[in-house]
């Protein structure tokens, strides 16, 4: 079966996508109060953590 080639909307479309998921997983600035407020024992909130102790030394 042959592979159909997007047309240039649809991979710019997939390609904006695929970078704002990206953008969203490096994000570590959570706004307080937002929906998505990340708890307090999630291995983004420890390794904040971390930073900031390493960034003190």
């Amino acid at each position: 079966m042959g592979v159909t080639r997007l047309k240039r909307k649809d991979r710019r479309n997939k390609t904006f996508s695929r970078l704002e998921v990206q953008f969203l997983k490096l994000a570590t600035n959570i706004e307080l109060g937002s929906r998505s407020a990340e708890k307090k024992d999630s291995q983004i909130a420890k390794n904040n953590a971390v930073l900031a102790i390493a960034a003190a030394k």
